[in-house]
């Protein structure tokens, strides 16, 4: 898994790239929670994401939990095919807030 972090106008967005799985999740968590530490608004790009297990998926519950504990924003963009198909299996598309393109994140994030 490879990672970039952006702040875009105060919006910190974290792109994952590749699989996010048993072996790269508990990164994946380290920086999602360490991003929500420092930003009000934290936009998660999955574009890249190739494939993730459900030890991604609960790095990006617990991120969103804490989050909404916060107060803070928190969001999933520009959702790759194969990750949208684990959320909408775990009906966790209904959960949280996914935006089609990280522009439309950006611009309700702000």
């Amino acid at each position: 898994m490879i990672h970039r972090i952006k702040d875009e106008n105060g919006v910190t967005v974290v792109a994952f790239e590749g699989d996010v799985d048993l072996e790269s999740s508990p990164e994946a968590r380290r920086i999602l929670l360490d991003c929500l530490g420092r930003t009000s608004s934290l936009l998660v790009d999955l574009s890249a994401v190739t494939y993730i297990d459900s030890s991604g998926i609960a790095s990006l519950v617990e991120s969103f939990q804490n989050a909404r504990k916060a107060g803070r924003h928190f969001a999933l963009v520009a959702v790759s095919g194969s990750v949208l198909s684990v959320l909408r299996l775990s009906r966790l598309d209904k959960v949280f807030t996914i935006y089609d393109t990280l522009e439309d994140g950006l611009a309700r994030a702000g």
